[in-house]
Parts: C-alpha cells; structure tokens; sequence
C-alpha cells in the first residue's frame, strides 16, 4: 500500500502481500514480511528487531512488548531516519513468518506511525494489513486455554490514547528506571499512569528470597513511595503484612480483599473508585504477584474516567506491566463493566461540572463517587469499617501456591535468566563481532543495538571505548551458536546459553 516496495531493488520478496509503506516527511519506511534474511543493496536498508526486543512469557503469552521496548524501538527508528549513511536508502522494518513476532512487530511500527508521524491508530493498521495480511492476536498469562483476544488493533488504540492523555511522553521517559524497577529484585512494579497509579509486587513480613522470588518489606519501598509522592496503599491480597508498617510511616492503607484470579463484587470496585478519587496523593496498588486483581481496578478507573473501552485498558495496562489482567477478568471488565463504567464517567463528569458551576466551591478538595450518590466533602472516610466488603478469613488452603505465587516465581526466575543469557546483558555491543553479526547493523556500521548508540574514544578514559551513554565497551567474544557477542568482563556469574561454544 502507498506506492512502489522495495521487493523490485533486489530484496526478498514478501510472504503475503507487497511491503507496507509509511508516509511521513522521509517517505521511506516500509514494513515487511520476508520468508528469508534480505540483503541490503544500494537503495534499501534492511533491518529486524525479532531477535533483539523478545517478549518474556509467563505461559503461552506472547505480547505486546512493553513500553521500554517500544521507546527503544522509535528511539532506533528515528536515529535511522535521521542517519546521514542511510539519507537515500529506504528503511524497511521486516519480520519472520513466525506469527507471533509479526505481530509484535506490527505493533511497534504501529506505535511508532500513531506517536511520530501522527496516524490514527486505524491508518496504521489499515497499512499493516494491506494485502490481506492478518495477525495473531494477544493473550493473557494464565496457564490453560486462551478465552479473550487482545489485537494489534487494541494496542494501537491504546497507545493512542495513552498519549492524547498523557500517559507517556518518550521525550521525558526515563526507559533505564523504567527496566530496573519492573525487575523483581529491584521492587517489580510500574507506572500505569504518571502521577496517578503504580501497581507492584504484595510486600512480605521481611525481605528475603522466596520461591525463586526476592520479597521485599513495606519499608523498602518508603523511599521511593516518598519521592513519588505516593500516599496511598491499596492491597488486594490476603494479609501478608502488618497495614501500620505503612500507617506508621504516614502513607494511608486500604483492604479490598477477593481471592487470587477471581474478579471483584460491585462494592469493591465502587470502594476502589471512591478511594482512587479522593487521594490527596498517588496509589499504589498490589495484589499477590500486582498483574491479575491489580490490573483489573485499575482498567475500571481508566475505563470510567478515560472512556477507553476494555480491550484498549488492558492493552495498556499490559504493555506498562505485562501480565496484567487474566482469565475471567477480561471477560468481567468488557462484558459486565465497560457500559457501567462509562455511564458512570459521563454522570461523575457532569455532577462535578454542575458542582463546579454552582455557587459553593469554598473547601472542595475531593469528588467522592457513586453513580447515585456523588458528593463533596472535604472530610475522610478511610476509617469506617467495610468487612462486608474483604475478609481473607475463609482464603483457600493459605500454604498452597495460588496464581499470583506461580507468576511472580515464573518472573523471577525469568530475569535470572535473562540476566546470563539475554540479549547484550551488559548494555553495550560487541568489538569482536564480524560485519554482518546480528549484534551490529548490517551495512557494517559500529552500532548499539540495544540502545541505539555510537561508540567512540574517549580521551579522559585513556582512549577506552565508550558508549554515548558513558558504557566502557569492555572485552567481548562471540557465540557460536547466536552469533551475539558476550561480555567477558564486569558481568559476575557469567555463563554461556546451553548449547554454545565459546569461540
């Protein structure tokens, strides 16, 4: 679509369709699917992200990558574009037959045309599906049969409106704080909007090492909580830990107990709401693992003050914090809660323009909620007991492994992993790796993949190295097997993936 591909100058051809071209002032990004590795030729730059930004499953899921991933790929895009060695190739985007990489890679080259060249989210797609290209859709995490698709669409609609509200601007992402705190020895927990929701791991008694998964106690995440100007705490879960670690310290506590991968009772969800409206501060919410009851509450408050419609918050949601929202909860927020939550949105926001409007606006500092009862007020009600509302007294066989136990286990044994098997683990590229290898451009341009950065001696480091980012390119061989350069140094506990020789 769009005009002429690069399949005529050489290049492979696509398995189903002509490449997909999109418009912009450079009007030479193309996106494609290729039955085997292209060749660049003089004309075209080639390039694939398939092996580079990899989606980490807890089950059977497969995406969409997260937010990190996306910013790393326009940030790799836009360096391309602008790239004076590429100024009059054309930039072609292509992925594998593998379905499920096609659809990953749809929704980054989607991502990119919504926030840089200024799509709507069906222009994109109607550019990715040109040709009668289809994607496999998105599934949950949960182990059995998928029952919801999420598509690329969804995303895209997310993304979107994730930036008409503000949700990210990549001009001020901070993508190194974003990848260390996801991390499950680092706290494990994300931003779902800015300055208005964090979702994290349930906090433990004590800190330690539990099922493969590092827990970590109230007190470790005061600081944080301090500096992000957190004041509330809502927990979903079971009681693991004392509420006055976090009232003792000054944060506000709340209980909305319902049981590990269940969805939560009308009276739940409206204490959710009522709380979340009237914070003075920011929340922070868990649940055991903080993806399957966490991402639920919170797609109902996006739904409601946002008008999003289910697929576009968990898509959201998902690609903050991968994992969020499973099983029966998909169902529960399209199927019983979006209507619901959108007629309330509407009458919340016209009771509070009345309200706005009227004479009296001396002391209104909080909009409390309710479809029939919406009110100011200006004093708290956190103290009142709601024990119809949670009561973990009669939780299931407490020593058992719930959902929330199995996906925290699965994660953090996952980033172990990666930690000694993934992709560059030291964040800067490989001196020892022929032109051509998958860890450098393929035009032979010394290039960090993962960051997109140039390298180049520093004179205050004795001529070392160096990354843009100030990364010492330390001693590197390469693997055999991947073709991916590994560190040799500074990386403790360092081994080779099974199945490798070191050359």
């Amino acid at each position: 679509p769009g005009g002429e591909g690069p399949g005529g100058e050489g290049g492979s051809r696509r398995s189903r369709g002509a490449a997909a071209r999109f418009p912009s002032h450079w009007d030479r990004l193309y996106f494609a699917i290729l039955r085997q590795k292209p060749k660049n030729t003089a004309n075209t730059h080639y390039f694939s992200i398939d092996d580079e930004l990899v989606y980490e499953n807890f089950y059977a899921d497969f995406g969409p990558l997260n937010l990190a991933m996306i910013h790393r790929y326009c940030c790799k895009i836009n360096k391309k574009l602008k790239s004076f060695s590429l100024a009059r190739k054309k930039i072609v985007h292509y992925t594998s037959c593998d379905q499920k990489k096609q659809a990953n890679a749809a929704v980054l080259i989607g991502s990119f045309s919504v926030i840089y060249l200024k799509k709507t989210p069906e222009e994109a797609y109607r550019l990715l599906v040109g040709g009668n290209n289809t994607y496999q859709p998105f599934r949950d995490a949960s182990f059995g049969t998928c029952t919801y698709n999420l598509t690329v669409l969804d995303c895209l609609c997310a993304v979107s409106k994730a930036l008409q509200y503000e949700f990210f601007d990549f001009n001020t992402f901070d993508v190194d704080e974003y990848e260390h705190y996801e991390r499950a020895e680092n706290g494990d927990f994300n931003w779902i909007i800015p300055r208005k929701f964090l979702a994290f791991s349930g906090p433990h008694p004590k800190s330690k090492i539990e099922n493969g998964y590092p827990l970590h106690a109230p007190e470790a995440y005061f600081q944080y909580f301090r500096k992000h100007t957190i004041t509330t705490i809502i927990r979903l879960n079971k009681k693991m830990y004392d509420a006055k670690r976090f009232t003792d310290a000054r944060f506000e506590h709340y209980d909305l107990f319902f049981v590990d991968g269940s969805t939560p009772n009308d009276a739940i969800v409206k204490k959710f709401l009522n709380i979340s409206e009237n914070a003075e501060g920011v929340i922070a919410i868990h649940c055991k693992a903080g993806l399957g009851r966490t991402g639920t509450l919170i797609a109902c408050y996006i739904m409601k003050h946002y008008k999003l419609t289910a697929a576009e918050a968990i898509a959201w949601i998902r690609i903050c914090r991968p994992g969020s929202v499973i099983g029966p909860q998909q169902h529960f927020l399209e199927d019983r809660k979006q209507a619901s939550m959108w007629a309330q949105g509407d009458l919340f926001r016209a009771k509070l323009k009345e309200q706005q409007n009227g004479k009296d606006k001396v002391g209104v500092t909080r909009i409390l909620s309710g479809v029939d009862d919406i009110s100011i007020n200006d004093n708290k009600t956190n103290d009142k007991p709601e024990n119809h509302m949670y009561n973990d007294d009669h939780y299931p066989n407490k020593n058992e492994m719930t959902q929330g136990d199995k996906l925290r286990a699965l994660k953090s044994k996952r980033q172990a992993r990666a930690a000694t098997t993934g992709f560059n683990p030291c964040e800067c590229i490989p001196t020892k790796v022929d032109e051509g290898g998958e860890a450098v451009e393929q035009d032979g341009e010394i290039d960090c993949v993962e960051y997109g950065e140039e390298i180049h001696e520093d004179e205050e480091a004795d001529g070392a190295l160096v990354t843009d980012r100030g990364n010492v390119v330390c001693d590197f061989d390469k693997c055999c097997l991947c073709a991916v350069g590994w560190v040799k140094t500074r990386l403790e506990g360092f081994e080779w993936r099974e199945g490798c020789e070191q050359s």
